[in-house]
Parts: C-alpha cells; sequence; structure tokens
C-alpha cells in the first residue's frame, strides 16, 4: 500500500501543494490548495493508496526558490511515470536554466524530434511535478506564454522571477 504526503505552502504566487511518496520524491506539485486537483494531475494508477499531511522535503526547496535560489529545485527528487519520450522529454526539462526559456519547436528539437511540436507540447500539459520539472520555461514560437495547467498569471510570474524581473507590488 503506498502512502503519500501531501503538504500546502504559502508562496507569492499563491498556495503551492506538493505531493511526495515515501521516499520523499514529488509526485505531483502547482499552485493550488485543492488536494483533489494535485490527485487529478496523476493517472488513475499512479495515485497513491493513502495520502496524509504532512511535512514534505521539497517545501524547504521551494521556500528557497522563492527566496531567489533559483537552482533549489533542480536537485528535489521527483517520480514520474509515462512513455520513453515522456520520460525524456521531462528529463530534458530539468536542464532547461532558469531565464532561457524555449520554444515548443526548440524542446522538440532537444528531444530530437524537431517535427513532433504537438508531442513536446503534450509533454510539458501531462507533466504533474510542475516547479520541479520547469514546464512552465516553454513557450510558443514568438515567445507567447502557450498554455500552463496553473494560469498563464502564474507562469508569467515565473518567467519574470527567473529572467530577474522586479515583482509588481499589489
Amino acid at each position: 500500500m503506498s502512502v503519500a504526503t501531501i503538504q500546502t505552502v504559502d508562496t507569492p504566487d499563491g498556495a503551492f501543494t506538493i505531493l511526495t511518496d515515501d521516499a520523499q520524491r514529488v509526485l505531483a506539485s502547482g499552485w493550488t490548495a485543492d488536494a483533489d486537483r494535485i490527485l487529478g494531475r496523476l493517472r488513475g494508477n499512479d495515485r497513491p493508496a493513502m495520502v496524509r499531511e504532512g511535512v514534505t522535503d521539497a517545501a524547504t526547496a521551494v521556500a528557497a526558490y522563492y527566496d531567489g535560489d533559483l537552482a533549489a529545485i533542480d536537485d528535489v527528487a521527483v517520480a514520474q511515470r509515462g512513455t520513453a519520450m515522456q520520460l525524456a522529454g521531462w528529463d530534458a526539462l530539468r536542464r532547461v536554466e532558469p531565464g532561457r526559456p524555449l520554444t515548443y519547436s526548440e524542446f522538440a528539437a532537444v528531444l530530437g524530434s524537431p517535427s513532433a511540436v504537438r508531442a513536446a507540447a503534450s509533454i510539458c500539459a501531462r507533466n504533474a511535478p510542475a516547479l520541479f520539472v520547469p514546464c512552465h520555461r516553454v513557450l510558443r514560437t514568438g515567445g507567447a506564454l502557450g498554455g500552463f495547467a496553473w494560469g498563464l498569471e502564474v507562469k508569467q510570474r515565473l518567467l519574470d522571477r527567473e529572467a530577474g524581473v522586479p515583482a509588481l507590488i499589489a
């Protein structure tokens, strides 16, 4: 029986929820306090049998990231299941540097399939451990944001933060 831990932390971009397995690997995460929405990022057979509230190791990396250490998320372990191409894509996303986003076309080329732009976009869309696998660093050709499960406003703020753009004070 698999037991996962779920934790929600406050960030400048709103509530951020992290779901980890018993080895503290991030299964899913995103900008919401809704546990069901986080669990919904996983395929049915990949969902844990039990979920308990607790403290995750990854929360420390989230706090450090928002405190300006953009590399803090790089070494957080994640656990993803998918096709060979999805796994390769998620691994490649972890190597996209902050402040240096790729277009979906460039991302497809990194995956060795320059014409597979739709597949590259699908890999981003199916990414469950958001932030730790930084799918927000992939844009449409011309720099348009494209999609993001957690909202385009969050995606823009993440990209601005990573580019060194100061946040606007509300």
